[in-house]
């Protein structure tokens, strides 16, 4: 499973090639919401320890978005409403939802000089590992805070 497709650096806004954007905001947005919306049904009916933790990126943060990167940076913005929008809907059922930046990771996307993906994979397994107690509705990188 990917967390997203096309970081888009050759492109700015205004000259963005709209089938780009439309391809990763199917996969990196509705994606995630195709799969929150399918699980949803079962994580109901179960025990405590129920998460979702969507992988976004610090591309998403509308508070440090540039000009780059449009399609990827799009579609990561709306993966994070997804979150905020489970996260409201669910914090009465005891599901924690969040996203989680991993961070430049040395994947096939994110290519040599990343972080290790053990590093970028840490974030995500701690959301992951939240006490029942634990934060819900939030966006994190290693275990902090990310602004919206």
């Amino acid at each position: 499973m990917r967390a997203g497709i096309h970081y888009d650096t050759g492109q700015d806004p205004a000259g963005a090639d709209v089938a780009v954007v439309r391809e990763a905001f199917e996969v990196n947005a509705l994606g995630a919401l195709r799969v929150c919306q399918a699980v949803l049904p079962l994580m109901r009916h179960r025990a405590p320890g129920r998460r979702i933790v969507n992988v976004s990126s610090g591309a998403g943060s509308l508070s440090t978005m540039g000009a780059g990167t449009p399609a990827y940076a799009i579609s990561k913005a709306a993966l994070n409403a997804v979150t905020r929008l489970f996260a409201a809907q669910l914090a009465s059922d005891g599901i924690l939802v969040n996203s989680v930046c991993p961070g430049w990771v040395a994947t096939d996307m994110g290519g040599r000089g990343g972080r290790p993906v053990a590093e970028g994979a840490a974030g995500v397994l701690w959301a992951v590992d939240l006490p029942d107690d634990g934060p819900t509705g939030g966006f994190f990188r290693d275990g902090r805070p990310v602004p919206w």
